[in-house]
């Protein structure tokens, strides 16, 4: 029962664009129209019984009232950010969600702004509402730089979240060069989100093939399960013929059965292409060379790519067990 839990403020997953967490009143009903001033969608509240017990609410607002420094922060301005700084603003002023100005900043890829506030004392691993931090905010807007700066300022690459990692974050904007940085700093491959499940299961529910191949190229678990369900579940999902022939490629399990029982087949159309390339590895599994191949890059662990470059084999082997 959501009204018998003091204070208690619901999480929207994969809150990206600025918007604030609604917070729930006690003893409401908590539908559609039981929030303070306005509804989930942004529109003004109606409803008389609220306004009946309106003058009884503090006033601390539903949308979350920003400060300056979150409004030059997000917006990019960055002469003045540097006057708020200058004039003794606190660049760590949360607001109701939790979110900083380096929140702001790094959500929206503003480099020049994150440097500011880092510059002035910004918490670096500051927490919002939902765990994230400024560095989970950086990756999904996809911004290299950004990324960079928080990580020359000491930003954990593995904070401890339940959500999603930076990781997560960067394989759900597709961001392969923020992914290659992160892991390049290691970043756990396996981190998992009670959501989501691991960062290959969300680049594969995108679509992000070049993620993808970063991810398998650095060790990622080709095979990792959240709820029995694979990549190559979300590979047939999304019926993407090349994502599902990199998974096999990789040792994707065509056989493996999710919570439902279902096959990664199970998902797809019949006489569609996707259907075809699974029925076409069904009934030809993968050569001796390929299963080597496989069975190597896993022995080969996390980073298998530098180990295999050392090899004193000839330069073709090496291309192969690339997958060049």
């Amino acid at each position: 029962d959501v009204g018998s839990i003091p204070g208690l403020v619901r999480k929207i997953p994969w809150r990206r664009k600025w918007q604030s967490t609604p917070v729930f009143l006690l003893g409401k009903s908590h539908g559609q129209r039981s929030l303070a001033d306005y509804s989930a969608w942004g529109h003004e509240e109606l409803d008389t019984a609220e306004h009946t017990h309106r003058k009884d609410i503090p006033k601390i607002g539903f949308w979350v009232e920003r400060t300056p420094v979150h409004e030059a922060a997000q917006r990019g301005e960055t002469r003045q950010l540097q006057q708020l700084i200058e004039s003794g603003a606190c660049v760590n002023q949360v607001t109701v969600d939790s979110i900083t100005p380096l929140h702001a900043a790094s959500l929206q890829g503003q480099v020049q702004c994150v440097q500011l506030l880092l510059a002035a004392g910004a918490q670096v691993d500051a927490r919002n509402i939902d765990g994230s931090t400024p560095l989970c905010d950086a990756c999904a807007s996809g911004s290299v730089e950004c990324v960079k700066l928080l990580l020359s300022y000491g930003a954990k690459v593995n904070p401890p979240l339940y959500t999603a990692s930076p990781l997560h974050e960067a394989c759900m904007s597709g961001s392969s060069e923020c992914v290659r940085l992160l892991i390049d700093v290691g970043a756990n491959l396996e981190a998992h989100d009670c959501h989501f499940g691991t960062p290959l299961h969300v680049a594969c529910a995108r679509e992000h093939l070049d993620c993808v191949k970063v991810l398998l190229n650095a060790g990622a678990n080709v095979n990792a399960a959240k709820l029995h369900e694979t990549a190559l579940h979300h590979a047939a999902k999304v019926k993407n013929v090349d994502l599902i022939e990199m998974l096999i490629q990789f040792g994707g399990n065509i056989y493996a059965r999710d919570n439902r029982g279902r096959k990664p087949s199970d998902y797809t159309w019949a006489s569609s292409a996707p259907a075809r390339c699974l029925e076409h590895y069904e009934k030809t599994p993968l050569s001796l060379s390929q299963l080597c191949r496989v069975s190597l890059r896993r022995a080969a662990g996390v980073r298998g790519l530098e180990k295999i470059a050392r090899l004193d084999i000839p330069p073709r082997l090496i291309d192969f067990l690339s997958y060049n």
